[in-house]
């Protein structure tokens, strides 16, 4: 028997529908170019950067940033409440594509892996958000990708059975994982692609 085709989509939000660069937020403040680099690669580093995802609170993690770069600090601070600025814009063209979704009566629903605290400033500025029926946030949830708890959790929030949803997201990681636990997954690369695959699946007029 074929296996039904999928009804639902589930977005990654960072770089699959917007933009984020923390990169391009600190070289406003800091002109040196190789001193840009070294301050992302080991300041404000990913591996920093994610124990936000995994929920812990900023003034835990910046403290203990500042006291190994007291030098820093000043740029430090302004990571948290500043952090909307490193969200420059929408990936192009999926702003159009979400609301082609919607205007179908697609269910949208998200899965990302973003702060508990940055999430709520980030989300007032995007009403994109208000076409999504449920977002599971991993610093709400201390679950991240590719944790297949997380996938769990959201087949159960979102009432989705296996195979009922494409999972869209950047990282390969993320969408071997999904695949894994009850979804149809899409490695993205670009709106062009995505727009493919929805109509591919029946769920874009091809």
């Amino acid at each position: 028997m074929a296996r039904s085709l999928p009804t639902a989509v589930v977005f990654d939000v960072g770089n699959v529908i917007v933009e984020w660069d923390v990169r391009a937020f600190y070289a406003r403040l800091i002109p040196d170019p190789e001193r840009l680099d070294w301050f992302c690669r080991e300041v404000v580093s990913p591996a920093w950067h994610f124990q936000h995802d995994q929920g812990r609170a900023f003034a835990e993690t910046s403290a203990e940033l500042i006291a190994r770069f007291p030098a820093e600090a000043d740029l430090i601070r302004l990571y948290g409440p500043r952090f909307n600025e490193t969200v420059p814009g929408p990936v192009p063209g999926m702003v159009e594509l979400v609301e082609q979704l919607a205007a179908r009566g697609v269910p949208l629903f998200a899965i990302t892996n973003f702060s508990h605290e940055f999430w709520p400033p980030f989300r007032a500025q995007w009403p994109l958000f208000d076409h999504f029926t449920d977002i599971v946030v991993s610093g709400e949830e201390r679950l991240t990708k590719p944790d297949p708890a997380i996938y769990e959790l959201a087949l159960r929030r979102f009432g989705l059975a296996p195979g009922e949803a494409l999972f869209i997201d950047d990282r390969a990681e993320n969408v071997v994982a999904a695949e894994a636990n009850g979804f149809v997954g899409h490695h993205f690369a670009n709106a062009e692609g995505l727009s493919a695959e929805l109509a591919r699946l029946g769920l874009l007029p091809q």
